[in-house]
């Protein structure tokens, strides 16, 4: 790992989730909380034992500011898609409830120093001169922005206005299979629902990012007509490397640059390299190392003419481990790599430093009052 560690924003983590859902103790560094779930023999996840995130390793790694989410799905029959089936709670109102518990758990990271909320400008600039300051950094929260990732607990309008007075500044109202605001990955193609479209237009009066990700193209063009604001990809890579319209097309690509947005890396395997299969094949016999991502950056950077539309948007707690990641990491700290992986790239010092953090804080001021 080089010797100096770069400040690093991660555009994408599920940590609640995996507090939460997972019953995880994130204040535990990686290792305690991979033993203690081998000691207990857990199988309900496939990345029990192999976890790759928690609050001492994003220390470890620098990661003082990070975009994280609330995840809750409304599936009234229990969906299922190719890989996956698709739980979630039979009532908006229910999804509301367990969106609110998720947030509690931030809140009880705040009070005892583990995380602060980001909402505002002078949060931000506070927090960044904090962290970059000279108090040893296993005493620094670390920084959070708050986002939804499928917009199903918005039981309607009003509660859009209430996300926003707790925090929230950043939705994908996709996610996986059907929503009810926008089909998601692994649909049947469709788009944005009415009240989808209805969501949008209400989205902007306020100041926040619409995150792409996960969108169907359909749905990916409709929402560009409607809302007018910042626009990013949180977790997103390029399908003209790996195919599937989980990953963007090149022009869906150059409208995000266009519209001065980020579109952050992710690492998933699957995201990585053409017919990777879960749970079958081996990251580290595929020959799928951090190096991967990289050819991504490359090929936005082309798009973009520089280097100031890419960041990361790990997803490396996106209910996948060790199975599922670079063989070349185990943890998120393992993010700090990515400085001599550029470098010998042919990046320059400020083009890395822009990937690391400034392209992200660039954009995020864009949404701060």
């Amino acid at each position: 790992m080089p010797t100096k560690r770069l400040f690093t924003v991660d555009g994408h983590l599920d940590l609640a989730t995996n507090a939460m859902t997972l019953n995880r103790d994130l204040t535990k560094n990686v290792e305690e909380i991979r033993n203690f779930e081998k000691s207990l023999g857990l199988k309900d996840f496939q990345d029990r034992g192999k976890g790759t995130v928690s609050l001492p390793e994003l220390r470890e790694g620098n990661i003082g500011l990070v975009i994280t989410t609330l995840i809750s799905r409304y599936s009234s029959t229990g969906e299922k898609i190719e890989t996956m089936a698709l739980p979630g709670w039979n009532s908006p109102e229910q999804a509301f409830a367990n969106a609110m518990a998720q947030l509690e758990w931030y809140r009880q990271m705040e009070s005892i120093g583990e995380m602060k909320a980001i909402t505002n400008r002078n949060d931000l600039m506070t927090h960044l001169t904090e962290w970059n300051g000279g108090t040893s950094v296993d005493k620094k929260p670390i920084g959070y922005i708050l986002a939804l990732e499928g917009a199903d607990s918005i039981v309607n309008l009003d509660y859009l206005h209430l996300f926003f007075e707790k925090g929230l500044r950043s939705i994908g109202i996709s996610h996986f299979g059907p929503g009810r605001y926008a089909a998601g990955t692994s649909s049947d193609g469709s788009g944005l629902t009415k009240k989808g479209q209805e969501l949008l237009k209400e989205m902007n009066s306020l100041p926040m990012f619409l995150d792409m990700t996960h969108l169907t193209d359909k749905g990916f063009y409709q929402a560009l007509e409607i809302y007018n604001g910042k626009i990013i990809a949180s977790h997103q890579n390029c399908r003209s490397l790996v195919e599937g319209e989980r990953q963007f097309t090149d022009d869906q690509i150059i409208h995000i640059i266009e519209r001065g947005g980020i579109i952050g890396g992710a690492l998933d395997a699957w995201m990585l390299h053409p017919n990777f299969q879960m749970n079958k094949d081996d990251p580290k016999k595929m020959g799928i190392g951090l190096e991967k991502l990289v050819d991504h950056f490359d090929h936005i950077c082309q798009l973009s003419g520089n280097c100031k539309h890419i960041g990361f948007g790990s997803d490396l707690d996106g209910l996948f481990g060790l199975e599922q990641t670079p063989f070349d990491m185990n943890t998120i700290a393992d993010l700090q790599k990515f400085q001599f992986i550029l470098k010998s790239r042919g990046y320059s010092d400020e083009d890395i430093e822009n990937i690391f953090f400034k392209n992200w804080i660039r954009t995020i001021l864009d949404i701060l009052d």
